[in-house]
C-alpha cells in the first residue's frame, strides 16, 4: 500500500486495552461496525458516536443504580434535561401542571415555548395539598412536574401522595430533583415516574462541567424518553460524562460534608437578629421539616434566609461585605455562594410575602466556622445600611 494509505490505516487496530479505574474516553462520531448487516440494526450497535460510547455508557449506568431506573438519559445541561424530558412525553393539546416554585429557566422554557406547540401550563402553590392538586386536575393534564424543595424558597411537596393519586388518573410525574442529587432522595422509588436533575451542580461538584439526566422507573418510559434524545439530536461530550463519573464517586462524601456544614451555619443564622426566618427544610423546627424528616437522607448546602424588613440597598450591602461567599447563580460544587432572590420572585404567578428580603446561600467546602464569621460581617453591614437614611 502507499504511504497515504499505510498513514489512514496506521493505529486501527489497536492491543486490547489496559485495565484502569475508570472507563476509557472514547473520542468518535463514527462508529465501526462488524459487518454489513449490522449497518441497519439499530437495536444491536450504536452507529453514531453521539448515542454515546464508553464513558457514557459507564456514567448512565452509574446513575440508573444510584436512582433505582430503568435507565438514565444524558443531556448538555440540566435544563436541557427538563425542557427534552418534557418535550418527551408532551403532545399538542395537553396541559401540564407545573410547580410555581420551579427553576426560572424552566419557567421561561413552559412560558415561551410549550405554547408555541399547543400544550397549556398552569401553575399551582408548590404548598398545596396533593389531593387538591390533583383533584381539581382537567381531564387534558398530562404531566406535573414538581421541585422539593424549590431552589429559592425551598417549599416541599409530598411526593409520594401527589405521584399515587396522579398515577390513579392516569397522570405523568416529573420532579426536578437536583437538590437531592439522585442520592439524598429518590424520587422514582416515592412513586415518580420521571426524576431529573442537573448533574453540573452536585454530580459535577467542581463547577466546571455541564449536564443534565432523566431517569425513569418504567421501561417504556424510559424508551421514550431516549428517542427524544435521538430525535432531538442532544449530545455529550465523552470528556464531560467521564468528568461527571469521577464526580460521582466523591458524591455521598461530598454531600455529607456540605450537608453538615449547612445545618450548623443554618442553625447559627437562626439565631441572629437580623435573620427572621431560615428556609432549610432539614433544619428542626424550619417549614416542612417533618417531610424532610420522613422521606430524605440527608441534606445538601443549600439553603435561604428572610431577612428583616431593609431596603435592597441593604442586601447589597451584606453580600457585598462577603469575602468567602461567591455572588453567582449555580450551586451544588465546592464553593460557597450567596445571591439575592427578591428579583427572581417576581416572575412568579403565586406571590407571597416573606416578610423581608430573600438571600440564598450555598454551603461549600470550608470550614463552617469561617463562612459564619464571614456572615457576621455581612450581617453587620446589613444592619448598618438599614439604619442609614
Amino acid at each position: 500500500m502507499d504511504e497515504e494509505t499505510r498513514l489512514i490505516r496506521a493505529g486501527l487496530h489497536a492491543e486490547e486495552l489496559a485495565r484502569t479505574v475508570g472507563p476509557p474516553i472514547q473520542k468518535g462520531s463514527t462508529v465501526l461496525l462488524p459487518n454489513a448487516a449490522a449497518l441497519y440494526d439499530d437495536d444491536a450497535f450504536v452507529t453514531y458516536g453521539r448515542k454515546g460510547l464508553a464513558s457514557h455508557t459507564a456514567l448512565t449506568h452509574a446513575l440508573a443504580q444510584m436512582e433505582g431506573a430503568a435507565g438514565a438519559c444524558l443531556y448538555p445541561s440540566g435544563l436541557a434535561a427538563l425542557t427534552g424530558a418534557m418535550l418527551a412525553v408532551l403532545e399538542a393539546g395537553d396541559e401540564v401542571l407545573v410547580a410555581d416554585c420551579i427553576y426560572n429557566p424552566t419557567r421561561r422554557f413552559c412560558d415561551k415555548v410549550l405554547a408555541r406547540y399547543g400544550v397549556a401550563v398552569r401553575y399551582f402553590d408548590p404548598e398545596q395539598s396533593p389531593e387538591a392538586l390533583v383533584g381539581e386536575a382537567s381531564d387534558k393534564v398530562r404531566l406535573i412536574v414538581l421541585e422539593s424543595p424549590g431552589s429559592l424558597t425551598l417549599e416541599m411537596q409530598d411526593l409520594a401522595r401527589i405521584a399515587e393519586l396522579a398515577r390513579q388518573r392516569g397522570i405523568l410525574t416529573m420532579a426536578d430533583n437536583t437538590w437531592g442529587a439522585g442520592y439524598l432522595f429518590k424520587p422514582l422509588e416515592h412513586g415518580i415516574d420521571i426524576s431529573v436533575q442537573a448533574l453540573t451542580k452536585y454530580v459535577g461538584g467542581h463547577s466546571d462541567v455541564f449536564m443534565g439526566s432523566a431517569c425513569a422507573r418504567d421501561e417504556r418510559l424510559f424508551r421514550r424518553l431516549d428517542d427524544g434524545i435521538m430525535h432531538l439530536g442532544w449530545a455529550v461530550s465523552p470528556e464531560d460524562a467521564y468528568q461527571m463519573l469521577r464526580g460521582l464517586r466523591t458524591l455521598p462524601t461530598r454531600l455529607e460534608r456540605q450537608g453538615a456544614s449547612a445545618l450548623k451555619v443554618a442553625a447559627w443564622l437562626q439565631a441572629q437578629d437580623e435573620v427572621a426566618e431560615v428556609l432549610f427544610p432539614a433544619l428542626p423546627g424550619a417549614r416542612h421539616h417533618h417531610l424532610w424528616k420522613r422521606d430524605w437522607r440527608g441534606a445538601c448546602g443549600l439553603f435561604s434566609v428572610v431577612l428583616k424588613p431593609a431596603s435592597a440597598h441593604a442586601v447589597d450591602a451584606l453580600l457585598d461585605a462577603l469575602s468567602l461567599f461567591g455572588l453567582g447563580f449555580s450551586w451544588g460544587g465546592f464553593e460557597s455562594l450567596a445571591i439575592s432572590c427578591d428579583p427572581q420572585l417576581n416572575k412568579r404567578r403565586l406571590r407571597k410575602d416573606y416578610g423581608g428580603p430573600l438571600v440564598r446561600f450555598h454551603i461549600g467546602l470550608e470550614h463552617p466556622d469561617d463562612l459564619i464569621a464571614d456572615l457576621r460581617i455581612g450581617l453587620d453591614a446589613y444592619r448598618i445600611a438599614a439604619r442609614a437614611p
